[in-house]
């Protein structure tokens, strides 16, 4: 197999070659790929991996080559006698002279796959990438028993800063005081949490309160990552509402209890994951949604020159802020292009305020500046629009979700007040000093395709069950009432593990 550069030495070439603009011509056997697509292990539900384009003089192009993309990427299984269904979509161009190819295997490469990776008729870089089998697809279960190797296949970082900030409320976690304090607080009528068992990698739960229907995120993801890697055993119990729910600060008798949620706030103490929106979005990417962390990418709109100059917002009525900001659009349709798509918590508010039309999220893009608000906590928009090249104004928020703790204002994003009492004189800033308004949406777009690859998605998640697992006072028990949550079956596809499989009890 052709190597892949590692990723330190990959970006240390790119930043020593030369930039080059618009015009020049892109030289297949200089130009660069790298990333997880091209290793056989790293198993995703999209696999992918990235271009830089290069010209002849090994200079990086820092912009689209001219005319029609010529790169174009073939992915076979390595064995004629085997056939493999694999989707790949052209190369997203992501307007900097880099692009992104995904793939999605709908079987299981038991031989291997050969990556083709073209530019015209030429190969690129060290084209054809071979990979040895079994090269296994999103359903196939077979895990890692090496949770070490798996972490480091998916190049994981060793430390997430909100992880570690999360758990410093909680050294050790009785399990017996959350068995008889969950229910009670928080699994009434109005109840949204889901209590979990993971034991030999097999996941069982029974539902707390009456609106658990958004367990089948949790369950997606729970499974996904135990079909890749061997999870610890651990008890715990997942908020499915949209606010935090544990308010109790340290000193408190009794103190907090670690509720794990997708959404923190500064006066609560739960456990944040990865909103359900962007992990669903990565588990069903090039099959049942169409906007993820890797699709956007490659849809971010006009140049930055040729963007309207105007703040943009579209989006339900979950927060007074956004009627605001309506109300200020009509004032100042200069300088703002708000409107509200949708009634309900402010019905009465549609006749004067107007109804606007819904909008590919895709053509938001095509405004210079995004105005981030708030909706019922967080807005679970907020990492697309980091991800496109349109510079974000970000309102001050108490709510936060597990990557914002790496994300600075005045570098990544221009902060707005609460009350969105600067938002037109900071877009008159944005208008008045657009080297800077750019510099700073290209910092928080690099920064924000670093935190949210897909891989770290999965690294995250992992990592906080592996922290909690570690602070159980107690074994973890399948408790009464507790249902297994099954693995999809895939009998479409056929999938045979080539590790040696612990085992298990019947349970």
């Amino acid at each position: 197999m052709h190597g892949v550069p590692p990723a330190p030495l990959l970006w240390l070439q790119l930043a020593l070659l030369g930039a080059a603009g618009a015009g020049a011509r892109v030289s297949a056997p200089r130009s660069l790929a790298w990333g997880p697509g091209l290793q056989a292990t790293a198993v995703l539900p999209v696999r992918y991996f990235f271009l830089q384009a290069v010209d002849s003089d090994g200079r990086n192009l820092t912009s689209s080559p001219p005319g029609q993309t010529q790169f174009k990427v073939v992915v076979k299984s390595l064995s004629p006698k085997e056939s493999v269904r694999i989707y790949v979509p052209k190369p997203l161009d992501r307007n900097d002279g880099t692009f992104l190819v995904r793939y999605r295997m709908h079987e299981t490469a038991h031989a291997g796959l050969r990556i083709e990776v073209l530019y015209g008729s030429e190969h690129v870089a060290q084209s054809p990438y071979i990979l040895r089998g079994p090269v296994y697809h999103e359903y196939c279960d077979c895990p890692e028993e090496d949770p070490q190797a798996w972490q480091k296949t998916l190049s994981c970082p060793a430390t997430e800063p909100q992880i570690e900030q999360d758990f410093t409320s909680f050294p050790s976690i009785d399990l017996q005081q959350m068995l008889k304090e969950v229910p009670k607080r928080f699994g009434d009528e109005r109840g949204a949490v889901v209590h979990y068992t993971i034991v030999n990698n097999r996941i069982h739960r029974r539902s707390l309160g009456k609106y658990t229907d958004f367990k089948m995120f949790s369950d997606e993801i729970l499974l996904s990552l135990a079909r890749k890697v061997t999870l610890p055993d651990l008890e715990f119990y997942i908020n499915l509402g949209d606010w935090p729910l544990e308010h109790r600060k340290v000193n408190d008798t009794p103190g907090p209890i670690p509720i794990i949620s997708w959404c923190g706030s500064l006066d609560s103490r739960d456990i944040i994951l990865p909103t359900y929106d962007v992990t669903h979005s990565t588990l069903e990417a090039m099959r049942g949604v169409t906007n993820d962390l890797l699709s956007v990418q490659g849809n971010t709109g006009p140049s930055w020159i040729n963007k309207t100059e105007k703040a943009f917002f579209r989006g339900r009525d979950s927060r007074e802020e956004r009627l605001q900001l309506v109300q200020l659009s009509k004032e100042n349709p200069q300088l703002l292009d708000a409107g509200i798509t949708g009634y309900f918590f402010f019905q009465e508010k549609e006749k004067e305020l107007g109804k606007a039309k819904l909008m590919g999220f895709f053509d938001f893009f095509k405004y210079k500046y995004q105005v981030n608000v708030d909706g019922t906590v967080a807005a679970y928009r907020y990492p697309y629009l980091m991800l496109g090249d349109s510079l974000v104004l970000k309102q001050d928020s108490p709510y936060y979700e597990h990557f914002y703790v790496a994300l600075r204002p005045w570098k990544h994003y221009v902060p707005i007040k609460r009350n969105l009492s600067d938002l037109l004189e900071k877009v008159k800033w944005a208008k008045e000093n657009d080297e800077e308004a750019k510099k700073i949406a290209k910092e928080g777009q690099l920064t924000a395709r670093d935190l949210l690859q897909p891989p770290r998605l999965f690294c995250y998640y992992y990592k906080v069950l592996q922290k909690y697992a570690e602070r159980q006072a107690s074994k973890p028990m399948i408790r009464d009432g507790m249902e297994i949550v099954p693995q999809p079956d895939d009998g479409t596809s056929v999938c045979q593990c080539h590790r040696k499989r612990p085992e298990r009890e019947d349970l």
